[in-house]
């Protein structure tokens, strides 16, 4: 069955999130083999991904990445992400994989 899945970019310089990225594709497979399609997709997906505004803090602020390691620590990052993942019309609980890029270069998981 064909799934939508993202691949998501947080652009961050010196400390900052000052943007995202994102990237759908919409494919058939095994979970593992969708992650592993976007973990090959990295790096070849980051020019071509849409931009969309940074996360703000409660104050309205750019989000420092300490605090959504924060958020991601406590598993509450994605919901972040609610605005980009029904402008995608992704389901529910969506295969994503998330990215940093800091200073410029992306940290691609080997």
């Amino acid at each position: 069955m064909k799934e939508k899945i993202l691949n998501i970019y947080l652009l961050i310089n010196d400390g900052i999130i000052e943007g995202i990225r994102a990237k759908s594709y919409e494919i058939s497979g095994e979970d593992s083999e969708k992650i592993n399609y976007l973990y090959e997709m990295t790096e070849k997906d980051y020019a071509s991904a849409e931009t969309y505004d940074p996360p703000l803090d409660k104050k309205g602020k750019l989000m420092s990445y300490r605090k959504f390691a924060r958020l991601e620590y406590t598993g509450n990052q994605y919901r972040l992400f609610r605005g980009l993942f029904e402008n995608y019309e992704l389901p529910e609980n969506p295969i994503v994989c998330l990215t940093p890029v800091v200073d410029g270069v992306i940290s691609v998981r080997k």
